[in-house]
């Protein structure tokens, strides 16, 4: 347990905050930031949550609602660290709104879980499931994860 509050620790002291204009959703939890200070845009994914894979029920949805809400809009961006694939791990506002925090609680995403430690947004799920609200209303929905183990990546 040491070593994970030292991580948090080490990991919330190189966090960077900028503002930037969402140019692409690329699917519910992962877009594309232009900062307002020029540069190339970044590709960010939403820390906290885990959309399904575009190809799997519910993925065009959970886009279409993140698309709804950002595209063109002026964000602010929490960045924390780059994940495997090279996208900026970040938490992302827009009009002083967590939207991580939506689109869990609209049931557009998973609160994303590590192994057993808790999700940050692990209460607004269970709000959202008990609601049956969007992906927790389909029967089919699985988590990316599982998703892919079963069915592989998307094409």
């Amino acid at each position: 347990m040491r070593s994970f509050v030292f991580l948090l620790v080490l990991w919330s002291s190189s966090a960077w905050a900028w503002l930037g204009v969402v140019t692409h959703v690329s699917d519910g939890d992962t877009l594309w930031v232009q900062p307002l200070q020029s540069g190339e845009a970044y590709k960010v994914r939403i820390l906290g949550i885990d959309a399904p894979e575009i190809c799997q029920p519910w993925g065009p949805q959970s886009r279409g609602a993140l698309t709804e809400v950002l595209q063109a809009q002026l964000v602010e961006v929490n960045a924390q660290t780059y994940d495997s694939y090279g996208r900026l791990l970040a938490q992302v506002t827009s009009q002083s709104k967590d939207v991580g925090a939506w689109m869990v609680g609209q049931g557009h995403a998973w609160s994303y879980r590590y192994k057993t430690h808790v999700g940050l947004y692990d209460a607004l799920q269970v709000q959202a499931q008990s609601q049956h609200l969007g992906l927790f209303a389909d029967g089919r929905a699985l988590r990316p994860r599982w998703f892919r183990k079963r069915f592989g990546p998307c094409h």
